[in-house]
């Protein structure tokens, strides 16, 4: 008899790190569940199912969810990808900006936790949080989001706890600059700094230890690892970094 396809479903599916997974999936035989606000430009995977929602909204998630269920019973591996960046400063930043960030980061993953458990559940199955290096060290004027993935990775600390005894995997992956759209829109704050963003692009890659930006998928990749259960089967509440070794220096070097 032949083995069950394993299922995934990761959220934030039509951006860079998001469209890798599911690229990085596809290829490795799972059928894929993407979920974006956006369109996803291009081919889905066939044998997949794309959900254009806007899980920041509660309505929505759980319609995502009546969405999957038609799709898949079981879920092998959960993704909460989908994120919102505002890059200005504390006291700029508005309450309802802050509320938007907190709603698409962090409250998101909770919902989607919380309504994809009894599919995790079925097959104890895993789940990956992408969070970020702003989680552990960070910068100016991105304070909303730094907030918003410090909580996720803590979420995933005690997720870890609370799922463990129906045999439910849960970690982080904290990538650090990773050549996406949100990284190149991040690099236009501070234009007053007399460097153009293609600059600003080069200086970030030589800070980085080995010299260079991460692609998406080489985030991609460490989320596969963290979610198949033949590859890190003893993991659970852990943070992979991702970052190129940025955060191995010393900002003082």
């Amino acid at each position: 008899m032949a083995k069950e396809q394993r299922v995934m479903l990761i959220t934030g599916a039509a951006g860079g790190i998001g469209r890798a997974t599911v690229e990085v999936f596809f290829r490795a035989g799972w059928r894929v569940i993407g979920v974006d606000r956006i369109p996803f430009s291009g081919s889905f995977p066939a044998n997949g199912l794309f959900i254009q929602k806007d899980i920041s909204q509660v309505e929505q998630v759980e319609e995502t969810f009546e969405a999957a269920q038609t799709f898949t019973n079981r879920l092998d591996a959960l993704i909460n990808n989908a994120a919102l960046q505002i890059t200005k400063s504390l006291l700029e930043t508005s309450v309802d900006e802050w509320d938007l960030v907190m709603a698409s980061n962090l409250r998101s993953a909770f919902l989607v936790a919380k309504l994809g458990y009894p599919l995790l559940k079925s097959v104890s199955g895993a789940l990956v949080n992408v969070s970020s290096v702003h989680a552990v060290a960070t910068s100016a004027n991105i304070a909303v989001y730094a907030a918003s993935k410090g909580g996720l990775l803590a979420l995933t600390r005690a997720m870890a706890i609370e799922f463990a005894p129906d045999n439910i995997r849960v970690n982080a992956v904290l990538p650090g600059a990773v050549d996406t759209t949100m990284l190149r829109a991040g690099l236009e704050r501070g234009v007053d700094d007399g460097f153009s963003a293609a600059e600003r692009f080069e200086n970030l890659a030589r800070k980085n230890v080995n010299g260079r930006i991460g692609q998406p998928a080489e985030i991609a990749r460490a989320i596969y690892f963290l979610a198949d259960g033949n590859q890190s089967s003893f993991m659970t509440g852990q943070a992979l970094i991702v970052d190129g070794g940025a955060t191995a220096r010393l900002s003082t070097e």
